[in-house]
């Protein structure tokens, strides 16, 4: 078992980590007059614990890059913590690297409020890609009730050629899914539509986790902006947005009806089918 503190930990060079996301296979490619055999690259899909104060809370399953980024954001998008510094001492463990068993743990060590309020509401997770609700007891422990998003003035500005802007430029920035075609990306644009983050997984809200993840260990979670996402809208990006005070979300796919309910609760903006030349905001 290999573990690194993430916050004094140098960057993962990009070789490594993308060996670590994509994994080297054969197939047969089948065409009009028969099949060839070639190289192709699989999205890596492993189980990340995330441990907060030695106690693991929940087992998500997701890609192998960025992972101390995906816990934090999680932290946060979640409300175990509510401020970045409230995530310390950030460990990354990985166990049995390139075998079939792969895992990652992430250690976080939370303040003790937060960790009694973690425990009093306190249940396992087992993810699943794409899966917001796994693992709940009770239709009780859905969170449907957003917080109030702000309104700045820039948001009602949004027009649709400024929100479709960082869509031109997102497939150039998801270089783990030009190469293996399974993955979700995140990112993060501002008020004039330059695309300044992107995050890559397999699960759409692991993406989402990542993207708010990075923003935060860099100081920017709040800056002004807007999450632009290659998924559908479901009710738990729109919960994970709403959370962190985003006023602006948009998507190239379309939402569903209750992320649609948590967005006009919460006051914020919902585009979505954003496919240049053309987007729908949703009223």
């Amino acid at each position: 078992m290999s573990a690194i503190e993430f916050l004094a930990a140098a960057p993962v060079p990009p070789a490594a980590a993308t060996a670590a996301a994509l994994h080297p296979l054969l197939a047969q490619q089948w065409r009009a007059g028969g099949a060839a055999v070639q190289a192709v690259e699989v999205a890596a899909e492993v189980p990340i614990a995330l441990v907060f104060n030695g106690i693991s809370h929940a087992v998500m399953m997701a890609t192998p890059l960025d992972v101390a980024e995906f816990a934090v954001g999680f932290a946060l998008s979640e409300g175990v913590v509510e401020q970045a510094h409230e995530c310390r001492d950030v460990q990354v463990h990985t166990h049995a690297e390139g075998t079939p068993e792969e895992s990652r743990a992430v250690h976080i060590e939370i303040p003790p409020r937060h960790f009694m309020r973690l425990k009093e509401r306190r249940r396992a997770l087992v993810g699943r890609t794409g899966c917001g609700v796994c693992g709940i007891d009770s239709l009780q422990a859905l969170d449907l009730r957003p917080e109030p998003v702000p309104a700045p003035a820039w948001r009602d500005a949004l027009d649709a050629q400024t929100v479709l802007r960082p869509f031109g430029d997102l497939p150039g920035r998801q270089l783990l899914n030009a190469r293996a075609g399974s993955l979700h990306a995140a990112g993060w644009a501002t008020p004039q539509g330059e695309l300044t983050e992107v995050l890559e997984d397999v699960g759409r809200h692991n993406a989402l986790d990542k993207l708010f993840g990075r923003l935060a260990l860099t100081g920017r979670l709040g800056e002004p902006g807007f999450v632009v996402m290659t998924s559908r809208t479901s009710y738990e990006l729109v919960r994970k947005c709403a959370r962190l005070g985003v006023p602006a979300f948009a998507t190239i796919s379309a939402p569903t009806t209750l992320a649609l309910q948590l967005a006009r609760e919460s006051g914020m903006h919902l585009w979505g089918l954003c496919r240049p030349p053309t987007a729908l905001r949703y009223v």
